[in-house]
C-alpha cells in the first residue's frame, strides 16, 4: 500500500510540479521574445500548486516530514514523547478528515453553482474534490501510523533543525 501511495501521489505531485516549471518557463520566454505572455498563465500556476501541495500532504505525513519542534525532546521521558506522537497522530487525522469532510461539501457547492475560473472559466469543483480526496488519505494515513510503534529520532533524522 504504501509503494501505491507513494506511486500515485509522487507523480500526481511531480507531473504537476513539472507542468508549473515548463509553464513558467513558456510565459517569461512569451513575454520576453514576443512580449506576450501565456494567458491564464497565473490561474493555471495556482491551480496546479494545489495539486502539488496536496498530493504531496499524504506522503509528507507518511514520512514524518513536517517541520517540527522537538528542542525539549531530550528532556522529556521517553513515555511522553511516546503519547506526544500518538496524540499528534490522533489530532491530525481527526482535523484532516474533518476538513476533507468541508472540503467534499464545498466541492458539492461549488459544482451547483458552476464556480469557475475567472479568466479561464476552469471549472473549481473536480480540484476541491482532489483536495478532499487527499486531505482524507491523509487522515487515513496519520490513523495507520497510531499502529505502528514510535520510534525515537536520532540527531539529522525527519525535520530536527
Amino acid at each position: 500500500m504504501n509503494k501505491l501511495l507513494e506511486l500515485l501521489c509522487g507523480l500526481l505531485s511531480g507531473i504537476a510540479l513539472f507542468a508549473i516549471m515548463a509553464l513558467t518557463f513558456f510565459d517569461v520566454i512569451g513575454r520576453k521574445a514576443l512580449a506576450n505572455s501565456i494567458p491564464g498563465s497565473l490561474e493555471l500556476t495556482e491551480l496546479l500548486m494545489v495539486v502539488v501541495i496536496f498530493a504531496a500532504l499524504p506522503l509528507v505525513s507518511r514520512r514524518g516530514e513536517h517541520v517540527e519542534f522537538d528542542s525539549l525532546d531530550p528532556f522529556l521521558p521517553l513515555w511522553v514523547r511516546r503519547l506526544q506522537t500518538v496524540l499528534v497522530h490522533l489530532l491530525c487525522a481527526v482535523v484532516l478528515l474533518g476538513l476533507a469532510w468541508l472540503m467534499w461539501r464545498t466541492g458539492g457547492q461549488f459544482a451547483e453553482a458552476h464556480e469557475t475560473t475567472a479568466q479561464l472559466q476552469i471549472p473549481k469543483y473536480p480540484f476541491i474534490y482532489g483536495m478532499a480526496v487527499l486531505c482524507g488519505l491523509t487522515g487515513l494515513v496519520h490513523l495507520a501510523l497510531l499502529r505502528e510503534k514510535p520510534h525515537d529520532r536520532f540527531e539529522g533524522e525527519g525535520a530536527a533543525l
